[in-house]
């Protein structure tokens, strides 16, 4: 085999004659050195919201240590996304899921950002573009297949949104084609394994936004109680390890998150379950609030009247013979509890013990770009993705757990389903359940 060759100087008028692959490898090398170099400068370049805060702040506490500043700030600013949080809840489904979208798409921008920071020195083309356009196409599939699930009766019935439903997966799927296409073309030899690594990395960002996002909003249809329990555990769980562990914290829990300790997550665990159970407790009593959002043919909107499932109806338990004393001691021998109050108990736990390690996956990520937050959106937070890592991965295992435990097939989902299949297919399943009722003497026996 032939070997190609050619002559560099060294600079004392000698020359050192190399081969082509010793030649990519000092290239390839020099070029490792300046990544190294550039993600250096990536950590000191990008914004960092805990290190952040508005002027008034800083002249207000100027008397404090770094270490309560950063309490008293983080402290105010939680206090006002919370009071953010309920005037969401106020506003409706409508709102929250406007939030969601919005929250969806900042997290997505801090993560490609960080992507195109650290491959920005390379000038890879189309990164930005290609990535904003998944994102496009992977919205327009999973929003669509919630607008079909819960509007399809009303889109069939538009002439021009016919195709469209009909449709829907075949177009989501040529959108996606367009996009693998413009990659392949955008493709440029000497950056072959940067420019597939930014690609998987628009995926895994679209797998851990978009796809939770429409977990989320899937769990709002099913009653606001899906979306506002779980979301206020985690935010309790990440209130309360934090005050436990900056009060008590001395034995370190986990390498990825240095200032984690085990008081902070014990803590935040135990609080996290009452907390749970409270709040359970007093949402289930608002129907507004427990009730599955449905499209009223009847009234042309969304509505959430119905008469409460058996999940948010009192009922008496006989405790276990462990707490049986315990209950006799206030004066009973039974307790009155929302069903639901069960579930909650699931969802708390799992939002103590395994919704923290959404954020210490998200620590990884950061240590890998020596970076400590995602943005400075939020003073004394960070970015939006620096609030939201635990909430995605609770949104999954909500979604999980209601399909596995709660959801049954409903009247109003199975018509909308029928409605969408063709007269003819209509009227075969209308004589089959028309002769199963009247095999079974159900028909017969309405008066």
């Amino acid at each position: 085999m032939s070997e190609v060759r050619h002559r560099r100087g060294d600079g004392d008028g000698t020359e050192k004659v190399e081969t082509a692959g010793e030649s990519d490898h000092v290239d390839s090398e020099e070029e490792k050195v300046l990544e190294e170099k550039y993600v250096d400068e990536l950590a000191k370049s990008l914004p960092q919201g805990t290190d952040k805060t508005p002027e008034i702040f800083d002249s207000a506490l100027s008397g404090l240590s770094s270490r309560w500043r950063n309490w008293v700030i983080r402290g105010i600013f939680t206090w006002l996304m919370i009071g953010g949080f309920c005037l969401l809840i106020y506003g409706g489904p409508l709102a929250l899921m406007i939030t969601v979208l919005c929250v969806q798409v900042k997290c997505f921008e801090e993560i490609i950002n960080i992507g195109h920071a650290v491959y920005r020195v390379h000038g890879l083309p189309w990164f930005r573009s290609l990535s904003w356009y998944f994102l496009l196409s992977s919205n327009y599939f999973f929003y669509g297949e919630s607008l079909i699930d819960y509007f399809g009766v009303v889109i069939n019935r538009t002439d021009y949104l016919h195709f469209l439903v009909t449709y829907h997966r075949f177009i989501s799927f040529c959108l996606y084609c367009v996009g693998f296409v413009w990659f392949v073309l955008s493709l440029v030899k000497r950056y072959y394994m940067r420019q597939f690594s930014l690609f998987a990395w628009t995926h895994v960002a679209l797998l851990i936004v978009v796809t939770q996002s429409y977990l989320i909003i899937q769990n709002i249809f099913e009653g606001l109680i899906w979306f506002i329990v779980p979301v206020s555990m985690i935010i309790c769980n990440d209130v309360m390890a934090y005050i436990f562990g900056f009060f008590f914290g001395k034995t370190p829990l986990i390498k990825l998150s240095p200032k984690k300790t085990w008081e902070g997550f014990i803590g935040g665990g135990v609080s996290t379950v009452v907390f749970g159970l409270l709040l359970s407790y007093l949402i289930s009593q608002y129907p507004y609030l427990v009730c599955p959002i449905e499209y009223s043919e009847s009234l042309g909107r969304m509505t959430m009247d119905c008469e409460p499932s058996s999940l948010f109806r009192l009922h008496e338990y006989t405790p276990p013979d462990c707490l049986l004393p315990l209950v006799r001691l206030l004066g009973h021998d039974t307790i009155t509890m929302y069903p639901f109050m069960i579930h909650s108990l699931s969802l708390s736990i799992f939002s103590s013990v395994i919704g923290p390690f959404g954020g210490f996956f998200a620590s990884g990520f950061k240590r890998a770009f020596k970076i400590k937050d995602f943005g400075d959106v939020i003073p004394g937070h960070g970015g939006i993705m620096d609030r939201f890592d635990c909430q995605f991965l609770m949104a999954t295992f909500v979604n999980v757990y209601i399909t596995s435990f709660i959801r049954t097939a409903t009247p109003q989902k199975l018509l909308q389903q029928v409605y969408n299949m063709k007269p003819e297919q209509q009227l075969q399943l209308f004589y089959a359940l028309k002769e199963s009722l009247e095999h079974r003497n159900i028909l017969n026996s309405i008066p």
